[in-house]
């Protein structure tokens, strides 16, 4: 289902540039041949439905479809011990004002209270430093995606939005199938967090195959993750640091 909607969102990108069904990149006659044939619809219900999301997800006409980066986040409720996953859309517009680059929250399907919200603007700040051969100016903007509308808060996210903000910086993007938990420090350590298992079935159900923790989480005495990993068929590994998880993330170094 995730593997649509993002298709969707790279849709709405393209028909917002285009406003045409000729013409398409290799990129987008894949992602288009892959909706079709996930979905069964007829190529124009599927031009309705990317204009539908257009209305819903607000990205400008002017952002590259391959500009947009999506970063999985994975959530814990109390409701049950499920998890929640959600989509965190990033773009940079690259304009020379304002100067210095600004960042901004567009709030639709998904809630962020104050603690996530700080653990993003400390995650931006740090990933404007690690990139320092940037020229940082113009705007960039967030928006969550999520099944329904929901909610989320706490600090676990900061390493993974890092991640995001750095590989946004540099043009590089964030490979599927791979996902991230943890806080990120002040010295680019990647902290501990709460209630990984459900996290971990979060990511699993959205098919992903990867993973990543705090170091010396996996071990831990109120659960067993090498053991749930492979219930689920997902590869748990741990890291020490955003440096460690960005090479994981996009196969690249910082």
């Amino acid at each position: 289902m995730w593997v649509c909607l993002v298709h969707l969102v790279y849709l709405v990108v393209w028909f917002n540039q285009t406003n045409a069904t000729h013409g398409l990149n290799e990129r987008i006659q894949r992602l288009f041949r892959s909706l079709i044939g996930s979905l069964m619809i007829p190529r124009h219900l599927a031009a309705t439905c990317a204009l539908i999301v257009s209305l819903l997800c607000g990205v400008p006409v002017s952002v590259s479809a391959d500009s947009v980066i999506e970063l999985p986040v994975l959530g814990a409720i109390r409701q049950n011990n499920l998890g929640v996953f959600e989509i965190l859309m990033m773009w940079w517009d690259r304009k020379p004002e304002p100067n210095p680059v600004q960042l901004q929250w567009l709030l639709a399907g998904v809630r962020l209270g104050n603690d996530h919200l700080g653990a993003m603007a400390h995650a931006f700040a740090y990933a404007v430093e690690r990139t320092p051969s940037v020229q940082h100016s113009g705007t960039v903007s967030v928006q969550g995606v999520a099944y329904r509308p929901t909610g989320s808060d706490g600090p676990s996210a900061g390493a993974a939005m890092a991640v995001g903000f750095i590989a946004m910086f540099k043009g590089e993007h964030i490979q599927r199938g791979v996902a991230l938990t943890g806080t990120i420090e002040p010295d680019g350590q990647i902290g501990p967090v709460g209630s990984i298992p459900d996290k971990i079935r979060a990511a699993a159900r959205e098919g992903y195959r990867t993973v990543l923790v705090p170091r010396e989480q996996i071990h831990d005495q109120r659960w067993n993750l090498n053991e749930l990993g492979f219930q689920l068929n997902v590869s748990v590994k741990e890291v020490d640091t955003i440096d460690e998880a960005y090479q994981l993330m996009t196969g690249q170094r910082i």
